[in-house]
Order: structure tokens, then sequence, then C-alpha cells
């Protein structure tokens, strides 16, 4: 082929020790389109450039966060030392007018702002509103440069002092995932990228996590809770624990699952299970035939696949690498299956596709996952004005942005 762009719809999926993906939809406006399925002859051409980041017409409405906000209020999550500073203000009747500048220093996806004027909306000191600010700020999904402005607030200081501490936590998080998820977008394009990472962080940050990813490019995540700031669904796996409770079996795994889904499910099995990647893969495609989508070849970096036996010498063997992906796909050709799709995961950063794609290796989904946490990309909130005139800090000043909107 190449089958370039196949996605994942974001509808409910099932899966079990193999991985299960809803049949097509039209193709959103920010994926490629998806072709017939052909058998691959030819490497993957070079990746064009992938449309914007998402930018969102709408911000979302601060009610989807489910906020705590007697609590954030109070200051419960907030530095103690802006809360005395907030306590201080008011005892002393005092509540100047003061800008507050975010920003951050590094080229990144900025995710989070929504989330934080929802704060600004909902977890004001008692006796302030929303309408006592003005709040300027760029939008999800916008690239920023360092040290460029993100966010003003303009308003009496003792109204917003808390929630410094929460706002540059929310806007670090979310663009820290949103510019870790553009990056292995831009890796595989036209290729696809599916968001993992759920395993590797606390339950609570995954509806954040989720849609920062989402605004990126990635074409599906793998909770509901990670979907449901855009009204989608999952589609992940579930661990290889079912291929062991069918006695080791992934053909009979596998089977178990297409015949429990409507023919309208994609099927993707895990073909890891038993080391035997090549083995595993075609017996899988001839139990289900037309019904399986693809295979996903998730082998540990610390194993080699039996496959790789007799081949070792000149390149590394371990993991999922593109000697182990080209004998999948030459395997399953052979055999007639060249439709069945290869996900690729386990280990997988935006170097590794740049270098799997650039050798045309024929991966046609890439499943990421620990990669996409690291990094760091943390905000500072500065007061740069006071009652309009300039008061900050040494090593400070107002930096204006005309790319700020104003925020209703």
């Amino acid at each position: 082929m190449p089958r370039e762009g196949h996605h994942l719809p974001a509808d409910p999926m099932s899966a079990s020790s193999a991985e299960s993906t809803p049949a097509a939809s039209p193709d959103p406006p920010h994926l490629p389109p998806t072709p017939d399925p052909a058998p691959h002859t030819a490497p993957t051409p070079p990746a064009l450039t992938p449309p914007a980041p998402i930018r969102h017409a709408e911000r979302l409405n601060p009610a989807i966060f489910d906020f705590p906000v007697e609590k954030m209020r109070s200051g419960y999550y907030s530095d103690k030392y802006f809360v005395r500073a907030r306590d201080l203000l008011l005892s002393r009747g005092r509540g100047p007018t003061v800008t507050m500048q975010v920003f951050q220093k590094r080229d990144a996806i900025v995710a989070g702002t929504d989330e934080a004027i929802g704060m600004l909306k909902l977890c004001l000191t008692e006796g302030y509103d929303f309408a006592d600010l003005e709040v300027r700020s760029l939008r999800d999904g916008d690239r920023t440069a360092p040290w460029e402005t993100v966010m003003f607030i303009t308003g009496p200081y003792p109204a917003f002092v808390h929630l410094e501490t929460l706002c540059a936590g929310v806007l670090g998080r979310r663009t820290r995932i949103a510019t870790n998820t553009r990056a292995v977008v831009e890796a595989a394009w036209p290729k696809s990228i599916m968001f993992f990472p759920a395993r590797h962080d606390h339950w609570r940050v995954q509806t954040g996590d989720g849609w920062a990813a989402h605004v990126a490019g990635a074409i599906g995540v793998s909770t509901d809770a990670q979907a449901s700031w855009w009204g989608s669904s999952g589609i992940g796996t579930v661990p290889h624990g079912l291929i062991a409770a069918f006695g080791g079996d992934t053909v009979a795994a596998t089977a178990a699952l297409a015949d429990s889904l409507s023919e309208e499910v994609r099927i993707v099995s895990l073909v890891d299970f038993d080391n035997d990647s090549v083995r595993t893969s075609l017996e899988v495609a001839r139990a289900l035939g037309e019904r399986l989508w693809g295979v996903r070849l998730d082998t540990s970096g610390t194993m080699v696949d039996r496959s790789m036996e007799g081949e070792m010498g000149d390149f590394d063997p371990r993991g999922v690498n593109p000697r182990l992906v080209h004998k999948v796909r030459e395997a399953l050709d052979r055999a007639g299956f060249g439709h069945v799709r290869i996900v690729a995961s386990g280990g997988f950063g935006a170097a590794k596709i740049r270098a799997f794609e650039e050798a045309g290796v024929p991966v046609d989904l890439y499943g990421v996952g620990s990669s996409l946490m690291g990094g760091s990309f943390d905000y500072t909130a500065d007061v740069v004005l006071l009652e309009g005139e300039p008061m900050a800090k040494a090593g400070r000043r107002h930096r204006p942005n005309d790319r700020l909107e104003r925020v209703k």
C-alpha cells in the first residue's frame, strides 16, 4: 500500500487480550481520509505536515471540570503564602487592582486555559465575581513561544491571589501533555496516534490529560474519562490477562471477543503473549479472516521475539523493532492477509516513531503511553501592573500580546 491515516473513531471500544475499535465513521477534518485496505507494496512516503492542533471555537463550560469549589475557594489546594497574603489584604481593606501575567519558557502547545478560566469563574474569593476581572488568554491548542504571555488576569488582587497555584498547575500539566502528544503526532504523520498513558499516572488526571491529547491531534484515547470533555468514548485496551484467562490461547480470546461484539466493531489482537508475534499473527488472521482489523505488536523492551532467532548480530533485536514489524507484515501478506493492519506500541516516543517512519517501517498506527508524561513546562504568574502602572519584580516586565482574546 501504504495504508496512510487509518484511524479509530472515538466510539466505544471493547477490548481484552485483543483491542477492538469501532467501525469507520466520516473522517474528522483534522485526520487524513482512510483509504481502502490494500497489501503493503511500498514504504510510506515522506510524512506531510499534519493539520494544526484543534482549536475549538467555544471554550469548555466550567461545570465540566467538577471542581471542589468550596475547597478551592478556601485555599485548601493553594500554597499557604497566597492564602495568608489574601487574608492580610482583606483584613486591612486593601484590594489593589493588579495585572497578573502568566507565561512559560519553552516552545509549546498550550492547554489548560479553559480549566484555569473555569477556576476564575467559579472559585474566586467570597464576595467577588468573574465580572470583577478582565481576563485575556490564548486558547487550548494554540502554539506559544518561550516567555510569550499566555494569559493576563486583571482585577482586585484578593479576589484571585489564592488561585495562582492552581492555575499555574493545570496550565503546566496540560501543556506538557499537549506538547508531548503533538511531538509524536508530527513524527508519525500521516499515521495516527493512540493516547495510552492512563496506567502511568493517577486516575484523577485522566479527563484533562485526554483533552490535552485531543487538541494536540491524538485520534483516540484509552478511557471514557479521557474522552469525556469532548463527548466521546475510550478506545483503549485491557491487559494481556484475558489471554491468560483463556488458558494462554490468543486465538480463543480474540475469537471470543469478536463473537461478543457487533460486526461494526474493529478487532485488533495483541500477539506477543507467547513472544512469537509472527506465528500468533498468522494464527489469529487464519481464525478470524476479514473480521480481524489488525494485530498489535507490544513486545517488551527486555525481550527478543522468537522470530528473531538466527537473524541477530547487526541490529538491536529487543522489543518492537523494525525487523520484527517487517517480518510480521511480510508473513501476513504472503498468507493473503494484506488487509490486516499493524499497530505498534511499547516504548514509542517521538524519536523512535520518527526513526521508524524515516526507515519506511510498515506500521499503520502507533500506541504511545509513558513517553507522553515526561518533561517540564512550568508556568510562572507575576504581578506586572499595579493600578495600571508598571510594578514587577526585578527581571520581569509587562509583555503585551495581541494574540490574547478577551474571555467573556
